[in-house]
């Protein structure tokens, strides 16, 4: 069960289009889904927890939660809406756009892709653009 949680003034406009979308991704890598919470904050709930849990005095755009048991998946993914908004601009992109790759970023996490080495990181990548790919289609 996807859950879409908010600790900020953003709402999600499709919720059941991105539920959906998360369903099908988790479906497409072989997993099974569980209980994932999406939470959107701001920067400073989201540093919140980077410092407090992850020892990381930085600002970030994403914080996964990873809970899973082999391949069912269950995790808690908390979002900075602040953070997307300002790497939108950055990167050139719609918001929207940027949110649904962060969005997809957390449950690839999930199904175990990596992305702290270059190579790793290239392969979320391709794999965020083929699951956006499939969302514009829908």
């Amino acid at each position: 069960m996807i859950e879409f949680n908010y600790e900020t003034d953003f709402r999600l406009e499709d919720e059941a289009l991105i539920s959906n979308w998360i369903g099908d991704v988790i479906k497409s890598e072989n997993c099974k889904e569980g209980e994932i919470n999406y939470i959107f904050c701001n920067d400073e709930y989201l540093h919140k927890l980077n410092v407090e849990f992850l020892s990381h005095d930085t600002l970030t755009d994403i914080i996964s939660f990873d809970y899973s048991v082999g391949k069912e998946l269950h995790g808690d993914v908390f979002i900075s809406i602040d953070r997307v908004r300002d790497n939108a601009k950055d990167f050139g992109v719609d918001f929207t756009q940027e949110l649904r790759r962060v969005i997809v970023h957390g449950i690839l996490h999930y199904c175990e892709y990596k992305d702290k080495t270059d190579d790793d990181a290239k392969e979320m990548r391709s794999k965020e653009n083929h699951y956006l790919e499939q969302l514009v289609e829908n």
